[in-house]
């Protein structure tokens, strides 16, 4: 899977958990201060990348994600 099409996949992913517009969503997006994520909503952020990708991402690695750049790289290191 090419870093394109892992890109569209994360940001299907944070349009639903986040209810936010596709629009709303860039690579230098920041979780909580652009797209106005919540704790629960990071943990839910966190899970659904899980089941989208098929992967397992520590949990406090994961959680040092804080931009929809810092996501794609981090899956796209986590599918190889």
């Amino acid at each position: 899977m090419d870093k394109n099409e892992v890109q569209q996949r994360v940001v299907k992913v944070i349009c639903q958990v986040l209810s936010v517009d596709e629009e709303m969503v860039k690579p230098d997006s920041h979780f909580v201060f652009d797209l106005g994520a919540e704790s629960t909503q990071s943990v839910e952020l966190v899970a659904a990348f899980e089941g989208e990708f098929d992967i397992d991402m520590d949990e406090d690695a994961a959680l040092e994600v804080q931009t929809v750049g810092n996501a794609v790289d981090f899956i796209t290191k986590c599918l190889k």
